[in-house]
């Protein structure tokens, strides 16, 4: 049985790889969510080293004012114990009792060695004792919007087994769901990532799928995927509601369809906006009685096409979204 990921709504960013896990509360610094991203590849001896060099670093790439947490699985011997980083209130927690560790530059705290419970949670402030049925969000592995994540441990061998070897990419993957289409990442994805490399020389490589991101190669390419004007990527291989709260839609509740938050501080996205549906060997885009209305063009089209509610469009390779002010390409991979 996978570990369990559970991740609360909010407009920071939680992102889960292997044995890491990152919160961030710093959508206006890409720069920094690129430099801890690049970590998440890092596990065994030395990644305490490389997260205090990154340390260094998160200062100047933060703005100095964010805040984050970064939790790593130290997977030398199986032994299941931690490497955390973590700035302002981000301190993660096992089985809810808070890691201590030391100060290291730029601000931030470091901990290597603890052993990791049976729930590790990383986010601002405590834990919840529980959290509220049908509003925790389950990541199997990439970045989504979140305000903290609990992951919830199989057992310490199937930890430290889950982690995989850093190679030369730095990577993420959204699964569910998406990050807003206003947090400015892909403007500085690969600075970032080389802002990390470059700070810390390290190395770094669903039930939902993934495609390859600004962050993240994925192993396989067969569904088709929605690439978000943000750089990040949402495989389609369900049907899925797009909108600013789409888990109360009935697609959702009755789970037909998995939820794809996208953050909006413009409230130009209805709450549950647009739904993406397959049939066959065809996926169609419907409005679902959108505000502001949904509208696709083609790969060459100079115009924007407003869709009528509740009727489903095919769409095609190339094929380009527009919900409010987010842009997303619907692609089909090449076999």
């Amino acid at each position: 049985m996978p570990d369990r990921c559970e991740v609360l709504p909010g407009d920071a960013v939680v992102a889960r790889r292997g044995g890491g896990l990152l919160w961030v509360d710093a959508p206006g610094s890409p720069a920094l969510v690129a430099a801890l991203h690049a970590c998440l590849g890092v596990a065994g001896p030395g990644a305490d080293r490389v997260l205090a060099a990154v340390a260094a670093q998160a200062a100047p790439l933060g703005g100095g004012a964010a805040s984050f947490a970064l939790v790593l699985v130290d997977s030398s011997g199986g032994s299941g114990t931690g490497v955390a980083l973590w700035s302002g209130k981000g301190q993660p927690a096992v089985d809810g009792v808070p890691v201590s560790g030391q100060p290291v530059d730029g601000g931030c705290s470091i901990a290597a060695g603890f052993p990791l419970g049976a729930t590790l949670y990383v986010g601002p402030g405590q834990a919840a004792p529980q959290m509220p049925p049908g509003v925790a969000y389950d990541l199997t592995e990439g970045t989504v919007p979140g305000s903290g994540a609990m992951l919830q441990l199989a057992a310490a061998a199937h930890v430290s087994a889950a982690v995989p070897p850093a190679t030369a990419m730095p990577s993420s993957s959204p699964s569910s769901f998406t990050a807003g289409s206003d947090a400015g990442f892909a403007g500085a994805a690969s600075y970032g990532s080389t802002r990390a490399s470059s700070a810390s020389g390290a190395a770094a490589r669903t039930d939902d799928g993934g495609e390859e991101t600004a962050f993240w190669k994925p192993d396989s390419a067969s569904a088709p995927v929605l690439r978000f004007d943000d750089g990040l990527v949402v495989t389609v291989d369900e049907d899925l509601v797009l909108g600013r709260r789409p888990d109360s839609h009935e697609l959702v509740t009755s789970g037909t369809a998995r939820p794809v938050p996208i953050a909006d501080t413009q409230n130009v996205l209805s709450s549950a906006h647009a739904a993406i549906q397959r049939s066959g060997g065809e996926v169609s885009l419907t409005d679902l009685g959108s505000l502001n209305g949904t509208h696709v063009a083609g790969p060459e089209a100079t115009e924007w096409t407003q869709l009528e509610p509740g009727v489903a469009h095919p769409l095609s390779d190339g094929d380009r979204l527009l919900l409010g002010w987010t842009v997303i390409t619907y692609e089909v991979p090449q076999d």
